[in-house]
């Protein structure tokens, strides 16, 4: 045909071939990673039933007339088992629900402790983060990698994010009507599975994009770069911070797990006119055992103590299910936070251990808006805001990323030839290549971990084509 000739058609068709190229580098690289993200992804969006059912004779109490006992009885109740140092108290989230007790170990290690909350019966305990829904995130997360997996999720969500926006390239219609829309072929052929992977890829793309960028915020080098920018300046940082009440070096990481935007938010200090009359001005925040004994964080003298604590907070208003992290040295203070479903109840309340005074109250309103944009993006990533409809959509997305990955490894295999790792062939200008590579660098300015690895492929790319250039024809 003399329409394919014209040197439009030329220019475009190396275009192509060059967006094909570097698609399938970028599939090669990170489509084991998505579909293990999106099998761990689509179990967590189930966590908390999945862990009611599992964990059920820790989770889940007989619920009767019985009032509930006082959080110090709770306390009190763990301490008979255990020497340990503890350090936090979560309240439960459902009628039904038992009480939580943090505990650091004597040998450092982090166990929750479970307690009937109405008889102040120890149902048992578990490591920290050692439920199935907290396995399963570690999992999700690459935890177990160790210190490179925040790395590892950060260039996979960058190599991700390139790989949706090439794929819309290459699906873009030119004229063609199958394989936009509909499927061709029968599951034999590898026209099937080019289809069914253009026309997965197509629906499904937004939402990976979006658990990509959203994934982010737990990355290495991007996702701490944007905390800190976040939380130094008024536009993301919440605006309770911004009181005149002296601040300790603690943070509120030390004892908790906060919300993202709050990483590196550090904690208020109690009383100083009481601080005065320790012994501990204020240091690194562990307190060692002693004062009203083993296993407890020394109470210090005319502190109100965990139930007047407690009912403070309940006067407050706060959720259910929220956690409350004991003082720690003579400026610490009784933190409660809480992060439900809905965003507009995520709530974080500091009291000086002193007084009972609220030295901060900080609310999902009070952020500035990247910090309200980032929650937001975080909390639809883990299913959490807009409820069943939200984990219906993200569970349906989920099987769909595998079925692209599936398809795009099984379009790969028969087109493969055989030994060969069958990379898309290069166009003959190679200018074209550089020029996509060039676009692609864009991005990876934004993303420093990513555009890393983009010099690191394009430059064996380069090696093992002789810098871009086809040979010349024969």
């Amino acid at each position: 045909m003399t329409a394919t000739a014209t040197p439009a058609n030329a220019d475009r068709l190396r275009f192509y071939r060059a967006v094909w190229r570097w698609h399938f580098y970028a599939g090669l690289l990170v489509l084991p990673f998505i579909a293990w993200l999106a099998l761990t992804g689509a179990v967590y969006l189930y966590q908390k039933p999945i862990d009611r059912w599992i964990h059920h004779g820790l989770k889940v109490v007989e619920v009767d007339s019985v009032s509930r006992a006082l959080p110090s009885a709770h306390i009190t109740a763990v301490r008979a088992v255990t020497q340990g140092e503890v350090f936090r108290y979560s309240t439960p989230e459902r009628a039904d629900s038992s009480v939580e007790v943090g505990v650091i170990e004597a040998d450092g290690h982090r166990h929750v402790y479970y307690v009937d909350p109405a008889r102040s019966h120890v149902l048992g305990h578990l490591p920290e983060k050692g439920t199935f829904s907290g396995v399963v995130r570690r999992l999700h997360s690459l935890d177990l990698l160790g210190s490179y997996a925040s790395a590892l999720i950060e260039i996979a969500a960058g190599w991700a994010i390139l790989l949706v926006l090439t794929g819309v390239y290459l699906w873009w219609p030119r004229g063609q009507k199958g394989g936009v829309t509909t499927v061709r072929g029968q599951p034999g052929q590898r026209l099937f599975w080019r289809d069914l992977h253009a026309v997965t890829g197509v629906w499904v793309g937004l939402v990976l994009l979006f658990l990509a960028l959203t994934g982010m915020p737990w990355s290495l080098v991007w996702g701490k770069q944007v905390n800190a920018w976040a939380n130094g300046h008024n536009d993301g940082y919440p605006a309770g911070v911004r009181v005149e009440v002296p601040m300790s070096r603690q943070r509120l990481t030390d004892t908790t797990v906060p919300t993202w935007s709050l990483q590196q938010a550090h904690l208020p200090a109690s009383g100083a006119s009481h601080a005065r009359h320790t012994a501990q001005p204020e240091h690194d925040g562990h307190e060692g055992h002693g004062g009203s004994g083993p296993g407890e964080l020394a109470l210090q003298p005319g502190a109100i103590g965990i139930d007047a604590a407690i009912r403070t907070f309940e006067r407050l208003g706060l959720a259910p299910g929220y956690s409350v992290s004991l003082p720690r040295g003579a400026l610490g203070v009784y933190s409660a936070s809480v992060y439900p479903e809905v965003l507009d109840q995520q709530r974080v309340v500091h009291l000086d251990q002193y007084s009972g005074e609220v030295l901060l109250d900080m609310r999902y309103a009070d952020y500035g808006p990247l910090g309200r944009a980032l929650e937001w993006g975080i909390n639809v990533h883990l299913g959490q805001e807009y409820g069943t409809a939200n984990r219906l959509l993200l569970l349906i997305a989920c099987m769909a990323i595998v079925l692209l990955c599936v398809s795009g490894a099984a379009m790969w295999w028969k087109r493969r030839p055989l030994g060969g790792l069958g990379v898309p062939p290069l166009p003959r200008q190679g200018h074209s290549v550089a020029g996509v590579f060039a676009l692609l660098c864009v991005g990876g300015l934004l993303f420093p971990l990513v555009g890393a690895s983009l010099l690191l492929v394009g430059l064996l790319d380069a090696l093992a084509t002789r810098g871009w250039r086809s040979p010349p024809a024969a």
